[in-house]
């Protein structure tokens, strides 16, 4: 309930998504340096609200993005960018094409067999202009991918606000790779609760694990496949990423960790 008549706007649940969750500034870095060829087309399947493909866009004139999601609300959260294209569409029956192909935020995990899995990514392949085409996902792993419980980070608003985030699993199968994940949000104001999101996005997905992902799109055509830490750290102060395939697991991630799954058109 909001307690202070000083708070004038509150927050949506796509709002604080994109505080807490998403950094397309310091993610567009990484899939530029992965791609490492100057790419200016992005196709971003599933794609919220659209801000990565925004930001994408706002590179420069050259640069352009299209956005592919079902959810109308979402995809009408920014005004009409002139570089960018919003589809309310299934990805799955999508054509729309470009240099880099991404999947953020886990939502490989939406096709959960792994028929719907290759028929997507053979999709995907086809969708990616000449040779130098990358498909990129991301997707979490190690020793807690299926332990239940929750992670909590505070997030500041930069208006004396505070968000409190919350990612729950909720629900785990490690015989068939299930699991639901749950996203929760409090905001706060001078010790106060402006607003609560419980069970503000829920997901029932199958966790795909980075050797699955890769036999997967080997087999839907694609030429090679690499993996990278999701490393903040890997962007100097002019915004350039430095970031290299991972080669010995064991040194380069944690015992819990996040990574991008890049598939290389050849």
């Amino acid at each position: 309930m909001n307690t202070d008549s000083s708070i004038t706007k509150i927050p949506d649940k796509h709002d604080l998504y994109e505080l807490c969750v998403q950094n397309p500034e310091a993610l567009i870095p990484l899939l530029r340096a992965i791609h490492g060829n100057d790419p200016k087309a992005l196709c971003e399947d599933f794609s919220g609200t659209s801000i990565l493909s925004h930001t994408w866009a706002d590179l420069s004139e050259s640069h352009h993005a299209i956005a592919i999601d079902l959810d109308q609300e979402a995809l009408q959260k920014h005004p009409a960018h002139p570089r960018v294209e919003k589809l309310h569409a299934d990805v799955n029956d999508a054509t729309a094409s470009g240099d880099v192909l991404f999947v953020g935020n886990f939502s490989i995990g939406y096709h959960h067999t792994r028929a719907e899995l290759i028929a997507y990514l053979k999709q995907a392949r086809s969708r990616l202009q000449e040779s130098n085409g990358v498909f990129l996902c991301d997707t979490y792993g190690g020793e807690g991918s299926f332990v239940l419980g929750g992670v909590h980070r505070p997030t500041p608003m930069g208006d004396g606000r505070l968000c409190r985030y919350t990612w729950e699993q909720r629900d785990a199968d490690p015989l068939t790779g299930m699991v639901t994940d749950v996203i929760h949000f409090r905001v706060e104001h001078a010790g106060n609760i402006i607003e609560e999101y419980d069970d503000a996005f829920v997901y029932h997905w199958r966790l795909w694990s980075v050797p699955e992902l890769r036999d997967a799109m080997l087999e839907a055509g694609f030429a090679e496949v690499q993996v990278y830490a999701k490393l903040a750290d890997a962007i100097d102060d002019e915004g350039n990423a430095y970031i290299s395939p991972v080669e010995d697991p064991q040194d380069e991630l944690d015992d819990s960790f996040i990574v991008l799954v890049a598939a290389r058109v050849s």
